[in-house]
């Protein structure tokens, strides 16, 4: 991997690399893209750090394949994952390779912590798709505050806090435990899909906010900004802020249209919504960030 332009530092050999994934945001709620009722201090350095693409497009309009299109780098119709799974039985062909098993052959610990989605059936999971961690669940959405159906590899945990704080939390310990080798962490957040669960603590914060769904929202939101927070500061803690490369996004826009399970989102001044191919429905915060590798820009 080489630097931006031959006045960069030198480059780095086999940066670690960070994917982070938000669930169902709206194109609107964050600081960078002018969100004033929700603060999100830490995505905003992220981006200011990075680099901003204002014109972020995902492979499809929904949670499942637009993963699907992102582990295994090819658009998911090619291998018939253009819808979300149905029953137990589907999810990611087993013919493909994903990100985490080539990474992995290169020489990268590899863990995914959060939303799998790409299917249930033992040959599906994340443990046998490349991924040599697992700490989340297997479907498309889940309580924030019950353990069941969350799993450390393969096995159910006995329980947990709230899956947005643990999600960053574990995400710390990897990165703590694994200093000494390149690796590649998935974290894939549920923030801030449905069901709308949200902290007393952070509810708190928007008393100003008379709809309850936007008020629960805002506060899901605060509470990714904070965990992704946390990631970022153990990364310094640790030095291992300018080996690694952060990719930050929305799997797919906001569900705001009626008809739709929505989350309190706005794709503002997007036209469309979550399940849509307009704007709304794909066009997503999007960032890159590395210190000391990519420049700060904003690509318009």
């Amino acid at each position: 991997v080489f630097a931006a332009d031959s006045t960069s530092p030198e480059p780095v050999a086999r940066p670690n690399i960070l994917v982070i994934v938000g669930d169902d945001m709206g194109y609107a709620d964050v600081g960078f893209h002018g969100a004033k009722d929700i603060p999100t201090p830490n995505l905003d350095a992220l981006a200011s750090g990075g680099v901003r693409f204002t014109n972020g497009y995902v492979t499809g309009p929904y949670c499942s394949p637009t993963r699907a299109g992102l582990l295994t780098g090819r658009y998911q119709q090619r291998f018939g994952h253009e819808f979300n799974p149905s029953g137990t039985e589907n999810g990611l062909p087993v013919t493909e390779s994903t990100l985490a098993d080539r990474l992995k052959a290169a020489g990268y610990r590899t863990a995914l912590v959060g939303k799998w989605h790409l299917g249930n059936q033992p040959a599906m999971q994340p443990q046998q798709r490349g991924f040599d961690e697992f700490y989340g669940f297997l479907g498309g959405a889940h309580s924030y505050v019950e353990a069941k159906g969350i799993l450390r590899g393969t096995t159910p945990v006995d329980s947990i806090t709230y899956t947005t704080d643990d999600f960053g939390n574990e995400a710390c310990s990897f990165i703590e435990r694994n200093q000494e080798q390149p690796w590649f962490l998935y974290l894939a957040f549920n923030a801030v899909h449905t069901p709308m669960d949200a902290t007393n603590d952070r509810m708190e914060k928007f008393t100003g906010e008379a709809d309850m769904k936007r008020r629960k929202y805002d506060a899901m939101m605060l509470a990714m900004d904070e965990a992704i927070g946390k990631v970022q500061a153990k990364l310094k803690a640790t030095g291992q802020s300018e080996r690694t490369l952060i990719a930050f996004f929305s799997d797919n826009g906001g569900p705001t249209m009626n008809g739709t399970t929505t989350n309190g989102s706005s794709n503002a001044p997007l036209r469309g919504s979550k399940r849509t191919t307009l704007e709304g429905g794909v066009r997503v915060p999007f960032v890159l960030s590395w210190p000391g590798q990519l420049k700060p820009a904003v690509f318009e």
